[in-house]
């Protein structure tokens, strides 16, 4: 569980992937890779998530995927028989959180709240997704969190772009950031692979430059 979060950490930003068609998983995650990232978190708001995320694993071992937006442990199951190495939810469920704590699998839940922070760490989680991070203060507030839960680490998505990846990156308690600019529905949607491979390319050097 901790390699995976490590690896995170190396590659500094996970691309959050709505993707409508299964067939369009592996020219996107070849993509993303090409560009220096190597991961990607496939969400669970399409009927293609689960086929998306089985293509990508079966076919690219060098490609980290997750799955996003997992609410319950059916979508968990489904995940992890798919090949999903991590999973990540908007918020902090705990019947998911004790399904991924018996298995020993890397569970992002949503954060917002030193009391949904604190509900994690019962659970042994101390790297939590904080969401929606500029919606919920920020830089700011990671900042503010970072007194009380010192051993707590995060990876804020929701409102990163470019323009502020590297403030978020510049935190201690931050490992990496979540981001859907890098790989929209309508880039996947039209087969725009070059401007998928530019985009991400451009967030690894802005990565590089914060660590």
């Amino acid at each position: 569980m901790a390699d995976i979060f490590a690896t995170l950490e190396q590659i500094g930003v996970v691309p959050v992937i709505t993707i409508e068609r299964a067939d369009a998983a592996l020219p996107l995650a070849r993509a993303l890779h090409a560009g220096g990232i190597p991961c990607a978190e496939i969400t669970f708001r399409t009927a293609a998530a689960t086929a998306a995320i089985a293509r990508i694993a079966g076919a690219l071992p060098d490609m980290l995927v997750g799955a996003g937006t997992v609410l319950t442990v059916a979508q968990a199951e489904q995940a992890v028989a798919a090949g999903a190495r991590f999973l990540v939810s908007p918020g902090f469920a705990p019947a998911l959180a004790a399904w991924c704590r018996t298995r020993s699998i890397p569970l992002l839940p949503g954060v917002a709240t030193p009391t949904e922070v604190m509900q994690a760490l019962d659970y042994d989680l101390r790297v939590l997704k904080f969401f929606p991070a500029e919606e919920a203060g920020g830089v700011a507030m990671l900042r503010a969190l970072a007194g009380p839960f010192a051993q707590v680490r995060f990876v804020p998505t929701g409102g990163i772009s470019p323009a502020n990846l590297r403030d978020y990156l510049a935190l201690p308690n931050v490992i990496a950031c979540g981001g859907s600019w890098m790989a929209g529905s309508r880039l996947i949607n039209t087969g725009q692979w070059a401007e998928i491979t530019s985009l991400a390319a451009q967030a690894r050097e802005l990565v590089d430059a914060a660590l």
